[in-house]
């Protein structure tokens, strides 16, 4: 145990305080922890846009012409806003309801099955959370955008 102690050993690196313009600009996230902050800002997207969705959901089930003005507010734009804002707007919620949806059934999944959780299944299932929801939104948003 003295031959241990006696030893001398390289000081350790100390890590105090981490400066924004030098050290993160090379600080490289896993694809996990990607996901895992993306599941945070797509649910605060949602939650800020709310009153969004829900003069979307008035509008286009109160009745036959307020669903027309939906439409048209899509195409024409309503006040000063532009209907391809409009249209921006909604691809920002489709893509945040799409990926907080697959980062929760990804979380879901993870706590289930506790023993299969994996350095590797962490990297993999959050690439394929990554790739299935950009898919996805790109599927629907070009199905907003008229291109089929």
């Amino acid at each position: 145990m003295t031959e241990l102690a006696s030893k001398t050993r390289p000081p350790r690196r100390e890590f105090r305080n981490i400066n924004v313009v030098t050290d993160l600009p090379g600080y490289r996230l896993p694809p996990a922890g990607i996901v895992s902050i993306l599941h945070r800002v797509s649910g605060a997207l949602m939650f800020l846009l709310l009153p969004f969705i829900i003069w979307m959901f008035d509008t286009s089930v109160s009745s036959e012409i307020s669903y027309a003005r939906f439409r048209n507010a899509f195409e024409i734009g309503v006040g000063f806003l532009p209907g391809w804002f409009l249209k921006l707007v909604a691809l920002a919620l489709i893509w945040a309801y799409l990926h907080h949806f697959c980062a929760g059934v990804r979380h879901l999944w993870m706590d289930v099955s506790h023993e299969a959780v994996t350095k590797d299944f962490g990297k993999a299932s959050a690439l394929a959370v990554l790739v299935i929801s950009v898919v996805l939104t790109l599927a629907l948003g070009a199905k907003l955008f008229g291109l089929y």
